[in-house]
């Protein structure tokens, strides 16, 4: 099974419970409305290739955890919409969950989506416990304080920012804990695959800090310009925009060397290679060099 099938049938899964007459509808709309359709689902995708990679032999588990890395990826997006932060419009494509629903129920929906995530976890917790708790550990390092997303938000409150605690809490924590959670689901050392979590999720945010600045707000499926808006740190304000594209094919290269050595290393070299391409294509890269020889 294609690992985006398997990632939708997980959430689905996991989220199918919700579907309750006893729970008020426009909440359980709205959590729908932040989860599907998905973007790239990079992070669960992830999550799975490196539990493959590591044998897999805890299908359920994995698909717990890559269930619960997207729904605390999807909270995390509906929090950054709000007015309070991003005020962005739209998200994936439609509108952002607090202007389709409102803004109490954006702050619901991604609050429950965190309560569900762990969840996820919870219900495989009979197929290896040892292993749950760990995963629980993992996810919940990477999402709250002082390294996880919550911290990466709040640094954006502060009137001094360090630029590289700042992407590694904003983005890369979730990474990190995808890569090291598909390892773990699968009983496999996970600082093995922790330094591919580092290069990739720092590549993610320079990548997006590229399409604040050049993207095209309709193919990104949300606004363009909030750094310089918001005046928030980023590798183009840092680096100039080619310096910032330069720095972004280093952290691919660092990627794909991290990447252990093993059965699954050729196929998760070709994973991290086509989402690079998908991130900065080959042609923005040319045009950018060129410009500035």
């Amino acid at each position: 099974m294609p690992l985006i099938a398997r990632i939708e049938r997980a959430l689905t899964t996991h989220l199918e419970h919700l579907d309750s007459p006893n729970a008020p509808p426009k909440l359980i709309k709205a959590i729908h409305h932040a989860v599907f359709p998905g973007g790239a689902r990079i992070r669960p995708q992830l999550c799975m290739a490196v539990a493959l990679a590591c044998g897999d032999d805890a299908p359920e588990l994995t698909d717990a955890a890559s269930a619960a890395i997207e729904m605390m990826h999807c909270a995390s997006l509906v929090h950054d919409d709000m007015p309070c932060f991003d005020d962005a419009s739209t998200r994936r494509g439609q509108l952002a969950v607090h202007k389709a629903y409102g803004e109490p129920l954006a702050l619901l929906s991604g609050d429950a989506l965190i309560v569900q995530a762990f969840l996820c976890l919870v219900r495989v917790k009979h197929i290896h416990l040892e292993r749950s708790m760990e995963l629980m550990r993992v996810v919940a390092d990477s999402v709250g304080a002082p390294n996880g997303i919550v911290a990466g938000q709040a640094w954006e409150c502060e009137s001094r920012v360090d630029l590289g605690e700042y992407q590694r809490a904003k983005t890369g924590a979730l990474f990190v804990a995808s890569t090291c959670a598909g390892a773990i689901a699968s009983g496999a050392d996970p600082q093995a695959w922790r330094g591919l979590g580092e290069a990739l999720g720092e590549a993610y945010q320079v990548a997006d800090d590229i399409h604040d600045v050049m993207g095209d707000a309709q193919q990104l499926g949300k606004p363009v310009g909030q750094d310089a808006q918001h005046g928030r740190p980023s590798a183009t304000a840092a680096l100039g925009l080619t310096g910032a594209i330069k720095y972004f094919e280093r952290l691919i290269q660092r990627a794909v060397e991290s990447i252990p050595a093993g059965p699954g290393q050729n196929s998760m070299q070709i994973l991290v290679q086509k989402e690079s391409e998908r991130l900065v294509p080959r042609q923005v890269i040319a045009h950018s060099l060129a410009l500035s020889s």
